[in-house]
């Protein structure tokens, strides 16, 4: 049990940062900071024109819609860098449970996911001048929060496909427009075709979205359950099928001697 938690927590945290020891650290201000402003304010002043919605709408949407940044891009880097630096059989090899080793890995990502969104929220709020009650903060974090786990449970399935493929962010930039363009970020789910909003019902973000819309102007936590509760048993279902994905691809590597062939 004390060797799982050390592999859950000291692991996780050592594989986050080695994301970064190549990187100055000043590529994080235009990838986590700027570019999920930029994102807000184009979105908002196109629905201006558009006559779509009010700000507060663009605001929420892309604020929320922005952890799939970290939460995608790490998690299927923690995979694919590990196959791409010829680390990975290293690490299949430990005696280590292969739960806590992945699992471990994702918490330091939903922290990361939680700020990048915090930060929009706050500065397209103030650029755009839309008033966020204090009241509404807790139950706006939940949602944020919520929305975290579940797009990396999503991140966890395409950290198990980069047993598969040679590179990963192709494959995130294709999800991460899809979750723009389903999820309701900024185009109300009424207004899209019925297939759509189908697909939409069970993809990560979706009901955090509409739940930290609602949430904004003044809805409590009791009227956020069902929506974070559909969000959270999403994020639990990509977690489940991410392991397994995980472990038929680790067991057909070895079978096939492909673990680090690029």
């Amino acid at each position: 049990m004390i060797t799982s938690a050390r592999v859950f927590f000291v692991g996780g945290l050592t594989s986050y940062r080695a994301l970064f020891t190549w990187l100055s650290p000043w590529i994080l201000i235009p990838t986590f900071i700027v570019t999920p402003l930029f994102q807000v304010l184009f979105f908002a002043y196109i629905g201006r024109d558009a006559g779509v919605a009010d700000d507060r709408f663009f605001v929420i949407g892309n604020a929320v819609q922005y952890v799939a940044i970290p939460c995608l891009f790490a998690m299927g880097n923690t995979i694919g860098n590990e196959r791409r630096q010829q680390t990975l059989g290293l690490l299949l090899v430990t005696p280590a449970r292969r739960i806590p080793l992945f699992l471990g890995r994702s918490l330091p990502v939903i922290a990361n996911g939680v700020a990048v969104s915090v930060v929009a929220l706050v500065a397209g709020a103030a650029l755009l001048r839309v008033h966020v009650a204090l009241a509404t903060v807790p139950p706006l974090l939940l949602c944020v929060v919520v929305a975290s786990f579940s797009c990396t449970g999503l991140g966890l399935v395409t950290a198990a496909l980069a047993l598969r493929v040679r590179e990963t962010a192709v494959l995130v930039n294709i999800v991460f427009g899809i979750l723009l363009i389903f999820c309701g970020v900024n185009v109300p789910l009424a207004s899209l075709p019925g297939w759509m909003r189908s697909v939409a019902g069970w993809l990560p973000l979706t009901h955090s979205i509409a739940a930290g819309r609602r949430a904004s102007v003044g809805a409590g936590f009791s009227a956020l359950g069902g929506d974070l509760g559909r969000e959270a048993l999403l994020g639990l279902g990509f977690v489940v099928l991410g392991l397994l994905l995980l472990a038929y691809f680790e067991r057909e590597s070895r079978q096939r001697a492909t673990l680090e062939v690029f």
